[in-house]
């Protein structure tokens, strides 16, 4: 049995069958660039991410696409209030968000298109469902009708009699129904435009995402993924405007990210419980925030705190510490086998179901113990148990779930041996000062047992490895 997971189209838990064998192409609703995402956003980003990661490790060649909005009437409004252009608003938030995912280590998209940059391929599928009678004109506007496209609602569960009955219908409004949606939005004084059959305008969201993702993915795809509050409308406009101008399937299956409530409350600026990515990495690190995140099924709400972030850090350190105890081990030629099968065998059971992460942490936890007990009993290491059990922290805890980071570790092992030689040398230093040549002599000559020697010259103590 393959990768299994819950699919919100088909409201069931389904085994992944990609469209081409050994390739995965997937689309995730990227950010509308208008300020920095949020940590509600950063679980969507990261969890894909860890989605993307798993795929790649159990041998798929992926082809990953996220959008950037960057033409929307928040966009404009942000661009009002800081008395900037549009355009500048967006180039600075689509700037700070690749800064941002790039501290969440999260791997950057094959292909991050923009809605800006697909205009003409926008006006060409409007065009195309005016023709096939699933869109109409309104002065300088374009509406899709959804009494035309049989199966809406299929993806979000909604009954379009009742969306018609049950919206708010306002007095000069000149839609067939309450439900249609805007395609093409005619530019009011003062807004960006781009020149159309309609007149001057601009796309609404739901067109670019269908553009996008079938430009670089192709007409039918594998798996599109987003927050949960992203299936209706946005979702459930996709697959209609897609659907009824291809006459295929859209995306095969969908993933949909559960919310993130602060403190058992919704996340709100007006309740002061809001928070960007940004500020978090401030004073919290990136693998904190990753593995927090893990610790929940994608799926499923989370409730995010402070304190709960805080613990987190200590499970991180917790695993920093287990490899920091196997780098620094001592090595002996030979010695039993530290068995690494189980624990990779239970990872990918339960990541094949349904990519159930919380499990999988701890399997990690698990496999921490038994290396602690393992050097604990032997005080020591074979090179080869070295290398399997650090090739386990790498290719789980790092490559797939990037709640760890070996490079990172590596660095701070380098600056807390340099941190620690200065102090011996300055500790030396006053011996010599205070004319206690024995004592400091003793400290140089058991250094070079080390393979660390000392060079005293005009003045200045240095060190350097000799082995």
């Amino acid at each position: 049995m393959g990768i299994k997971f819950y699919n919100t189209l088909s409201k069931k838990i389904e085994e992944f069958i990609p469209l081409e064998t050994g390739k995965v192409k997937i689309y995730m609703c990227g950010p509308t660039v208008y300020d920095y995402f949020h940590i509600g956003n950063a679980r969507s980003f990261v969890m894909i991410d860890i989605i993307r990661r798993y795929f790649i490790y159990k041998g798929f060649e992926v082809k990953f696409v996220m959008n950037l909005t960057d033409i929307d009437d928040k966009i404009i409004n942000k661009a009002i209030s800081e008395g900037i252009t549009a355009q500048e608003v967006a180039a600075k938030y689509s700037e700070a968000f690749f800064e941002d995912i790039k501290k969440l280590k999260i791997k950057p998209a094959d292909v991050y298109p923009k809605a800006t940059e697909n205009i003409p391929y926008i006006i060409e599928l409007i065009q195309k469902l005016i023709k096939k009678g699933f869109a109409y004109q309104v002065n300088g506007d374009v509406y899709y009708d959804v009494t035309k496209f049989n199966e809406y609602g299929k993806l979000s569960g909604k009954n379009l009699e009742e969306l018609i009955s049950g919206a708010r219908v306002d007095v000069n409004e000149q839609k067939k129904n309450p439900a249609d949606f805007a395609l093409w939005k005619e530019a009011k004084s003062d807004e960006p435009f781009w020149e159309s059959p309609w007149g001057k305008g601009r796309p609404g969201w739901h067109i670019e995402c269908s553009v996008m993702s079938m430009k670089n993915l192709g007409e039918t795809f594998d798996i599109h993924a987003g927050g949960n509050d992203l299936i209706f409308p946005h979702h459930e406009n996709e697959i209609a405007q897609s659907e009824a101008v291809t006459g295929k399937p859209f995306a095969r299956y969908w993933i949909h990210f559960g919310f993130l409530n602060i403190d058992n409350q919704k996340m709100s600026k007006s309740l002061g419980n809001f928070f960007t990515a940004r500020e978090i990495l401030e004073n919290h690190s990136a693998e904190a925030l990753r593995l927090l995140y893990a610790q929940t099924i994608y799926s499923a709400p989370l409730n995010f705190s402070l304190d709960l972030l805080s613990n987190t850090e200590n499970a991180v350190k917790r695993i920093e510490n287990a490899m920091h105890n196997v780098q620094t081990a001592q090595i002996i030629e030979n010695q039993e086998i530290f068995d690494v099968t189980r624990f990779y065998e239970e990872f990918e059971e339960v990541m094949d179901d349904n990519f159930n992460s919380p499990e999988a942490v701890a399997v990690i936890f698990d496999f921490i113990k038994e290396v602690n007990s393992f050097i604990a009993k032997h005080n020591a290491l074979s090179n080869s148990n070295k290398e399997k059990i650090l090739k386990v922290f790498q290719d789980l805890a790092q490559d797939v779930l990037g709640i760890i980071d070996l490079n990172k570790a590596q660095k701070f092992d380098n600056r807390l041996i340099d941190d620690l030689l200065k102090l011996i040398i300055n500790i030396r230093n006053q011996l010599r000062t205070e004319r206690r040549f024995e004592l400091s002599d003793k400290i140089r000559d058991e250094l070079k047992k080390l393979g660390i020697e000392l060079e005293d010259k005009k003045g200045i103590t240095t060190y350097k490895f000799n082995k």
